[in-house]
């Protein structure tokens, strides 16, 4: 463990206050359920091969939660490429479970925005600061990332379910590397589509797209509702203004 960072091996994790011991098992399972696997492909090697990083938040509606996630993010960033090529941050927070979609969906924004004014970096000069732009994408201590949310409201939509809100946060770097290799790049969207399809009670977000597709827009991607509706405007963009690093 570093500062703040677990591994699926810490000794300290079976130390843990009984939320944060919860959250990490209930996420084992969801990694490992070999009858319906978990659709990511990439996240759940990640964790068979023990690269996964893990921290804890306090409860999301709470400021000291986004001083705290943006603690984990910073030392994350700081090392990520010592973890190995399948490697993210998950952040578990402690969350109520009598919130809405939309509700954890405000939450979510209201996190993204605030980690991003506590980047003491600037932005990276080749990605639009405009979400609205084909190439946006969330950085953070001058890396890339792409930002995925599960919330314990998400019924449908089971691969955005989870106990806590939660978030997994990936290298723009582990991607580049994951789809470099044609056609086993292709063979693997087309299976986790196909896993989406049985994991889900609902059809594919139409937001599901690809990187740098002119019809793409990352932030649509990093929550999705528990249907096919979306947001018509990034929330991050509205309040770019007041960002440190603009």
């Amino acid at each position: 463990m570093f500062n703040n960072l677990y591994t699926a091996n810490s000794s300290s994790l079976g130390k843990l206050e009984d939320w944060k011991q919860n959250a990490f098992d209930q996420f084992k399972i969801k990694m490992t359920d070999k009858g319906r696997p978990f659709p990511c492909i990439p996240a759940t090697v990640g964790f068979a091969k023990d690269q996964l990083r893990y921290g804890f938040a306090d409860d999301p509606r709470k400021p000291e939660s986004i001083q705290q996630s943006a603690a984990l993010l910073r030392e994350f960033t700081e090392h990520s490429r010592e973890f190995g090529s399948y490697t993210s941050l998950i952040v578990f927070y402690k969350t109520p479970d009598d919130l809405r979609v939309e509700e954890y969906e405000q939450l979510f924004w209201e996190q993204l925005t605030g980690v991003s004014e506590n980047d003491e970096a600037e932005w990276p000069k080749d990605i639009p600061k405009d979400p609205h732009h084909s190439l946006w994408e969330f950085c953070f201590h001058g890396e890339k990332y792409f930002v995925y949310c599960a919330t314990p409201a998400h019924k449908n939509r089971q691969s955005r379910h989870f106990d806590t809100m939660m978030l997994a946060i990936t290298p723009r770097w582990v991607l580049k590397e994951l789809m470099k290799k044609e056609p086993l790049a292709s063979r693997m969207k087309s299976q986790i589509r196909k896993r989406l399809q049985k994991y889900d009670s609902i059809t594919i977000h139409p937001d599901l797209n690809s990187y740098g597709a002119d019809d793409n827009f990352e932030w649509k991607q990093y929550f999705l509702r528990d249907d096919a509706t979306t947001i018509s405007k990034c929330p991050f963009h509205r309040l770019l203004g007041s960002f440190k690093n603009k």
